[in-house]
């Protein structure tokens, strides 16, 4: 009787012991790729924007206030920008009368103001005789009995200079003046420029005050949407201490907080374009008859391609701000039992 022996099994190499994570966790955990992370937060972007479709009331006055909030500045820029191009037009009005030495002759006035008319800096040049400025002056000022009297024409010849568009600032045609004044032939240059100066001076002053509602507006923002997300936070206390017992992070918990603040003042900028567009609309056709009446073509100009824009991602940005600071100082004092 043969006794069949069970061969040992063969050698397999002995595994090591792999090295355990410091919390005491058999399992290491391995950082998610970045197309899942993408993909969790264009979920949490989704979900946000549907916690909020299913409050509509609450939702809808919530972005109401922020896009009245945000339409009193927009509109504001805008009211200041049409009056920048209503303004525009005072280099077509604004005028520099270079009076000439009487001495010299027409010719030499004819060539001063040709050459003129050449400089980058002037648009037009209008030469006015010695003759038609005695007319003209005896027709407005009423003296006409006592120009007869005088042997000669006491008027020089004037040059009518009209300065360019792109040297409009009160500074750029002070400097045009000076220069104008020295010129062979020129004996006088005159320019009133005090009611551009003070135009220019309420622009400025009008500028400041919009920036100015425009950071407090932006404040009442912020104020805004961190007290809506401080309060949905309080609605989900329960929700977020239980999330907080199966291990969630904070920056799980944040996210979703996050997102609904951007959607909120991302909403919010697009109702200020709708409203400031409406009141644009609304004006457009009797600022339009009035200024007919001027004969002027002026339109009102509406948002333009940064204005919108800036609407749109300087409101998100502070919903985004307003719920971070709501959810940072809340958050943390949530904390299961």
């Amino acid at each position: 009787m043969t006794v069949l022996e069970r061969k040992p099994p063969p050698d397999r190499p002995r595994r090591r012991n792999a090295p355990r994570p410091a919390n005491g966790n058999s399992h290491s955990r391995t950082l998610p790729s970045p197309k899942a992370y993408l993909l969790r937060h264009a979920e949490v972007l989704v979900s946000s924007l549907g916690r909020l479709w299913r409050n509509p009331v609450a939702s809808l006055m919530t972005v109401a206030v922020i896009g009245i909030a945000l339409a009193l500045p927009a509109g504001l820029h805008l009211l200041l920008e049409n009056a920048r191009v209503l303004s525009g037009g005072w280099d077509g009005s604004t005028q520099v009368s270079l009076f000439l030495r009487r001495e010299l002759p027409a010719a030499e006035s004819k060539r001063l103001a040709a050459a003129l008319l050449k400089r980058p800096e002037i648009t037009e040049t209008t030469l006015i005789p010695r003759a038609e400025a005695l007319e003209e002056f005896r027709a407005l000022s009423g003296f006409g009995g006592a120009l007869d009297a005088l042997d000669d024409n006491p008027l020089p010849d004037v040059i009518v200079v009209r300065p360019a568009a792109t040297h409009a600032t009160p500074k750029a045609v002070e400097k045009l003046v000076a220069d104008l004044a020295v010129e062979p032939g020129v004996e006088h240059a005159r320019l009133d420029m005090q009611w551009v100066k003070r135009l220019y001076a309420l622009m400025e002053i009008v500028r400041r005050g919009v920036e100015v509602v425009a950071l407090l507006l932006g404040l009442a923002v912020l104020l805004v949407v961190g007290n809506t997300i401080r309060l949905d936070i309080q609605n989900r206390r329960r929700e977020i201490e239980v999330v907080k017992l199966i291990g969630a992070t904070d920056a799980f918990i944040r996210r979703p907080f996050l997102y609904s603040g951007a959607w909120y003042g991302l909403l919010g900028g697009f109702t200020a374009w709708l409203l400031v567009s409406t009141a644009l609309w609304a004006t457009g056709g009797p600022v339009q008859q009035l200024a007919l009446l001027y004969q002027s073509q002026f339109r009102l100009i509406s948002a333009d391609a940064t204005t919108v824009p800036a609407l749109l991602v300087g409101g998100a940005l502070l919903g985004l701000l307003g719920s971070w600071l709501a959810v940072g100082r809340h958050l943390e004092a949530i904390e299961p039992n």
